[in-house]
């Protein structure tokens, strides 16, 4: 397979369009980040890469406070405007007809609409080029019920959750496997008596 070399790029994908609200119930923003992931498990870490122009920017650097929504297919013009517009304009919360909820341990809104939300505080943050990293310890999640099993065990596949690719959105698909199915032993089958 023959291959172009390029100069070095941000052309990882995909990516997850979360939306992350910042700022108080009282005086909500939010806006688009696909530039999040996890930095670690214990404790649980996260990161988001902002601009230091977004509006957002100061909010959080203010606060040491924001909320990580998971977003559905079904959110995507919502998910789009809240990354081309800027909460110095426009509510987005009220353009978008978002709701915000309060958070347990964070004083940034969840969007009851997102089934899952990530309460992050802040633990530190640093200048890389265009883009602040503040990266930050997953102090809550909140799940939304509909997609708990009879176990309790969440199903992110029901979520209809979507994904981000060099300036395109897309529905994820089918499940393939499971973490571990490569090196998981069969199961033999049970003995004929």
């Amino acid at each position: 397979m023959a291959k172009q070399f390029w100069k070095g790029s941000a052309l990882l994908a995909p990516v997850p369009p979360t939306l992350v609200s910042c700022g108080t119930l009282e005086e909500p923003n939010v806006f688009t980040v696909a530039w999040t992931g996890v930095l670690a498990t214990h404790p649980p870490m996260t990161y988001v890469s902002v601009r230091p122009t977004r509006y957002s920017h100061d909010i959080i650097a203010e606060t040491s406070e924001f909320v990580i929504n998971l977003t559905t297919s079904s959110m995507m013009q919502a998910v789009d405007f809240c990354g081309v517009r800027s909460g110095r304009d426009v509510n987005k919360f009220e353009f978008c007809h978002l709701t915000p909820e309060p958070a347990q341990t964070v004083s940034a809104p969840l969007i009851a609409q997102c089934p899952v939300n990530l309460e992050c505080r802040v633990t530190s943050s640093r200048s890389l080029g265009t883009h602040t990293v503040f990266e930050a310890e997953i102090v809550g999640v909140n799940v939304d019920e509909t997609y708990l099993d009879s176990k309790g065990k969440l199903n992110l596949q029901q979520c209809g959750l979507m994904a981000y690719a060099h300036g395109e959105y897309f529905a994820l698909g089918r499940k393939l496997g499971n973490f571990g199915d490569s090196v998981r032993r069969k199961k033999k089958p049970a003995k004929r008596r």
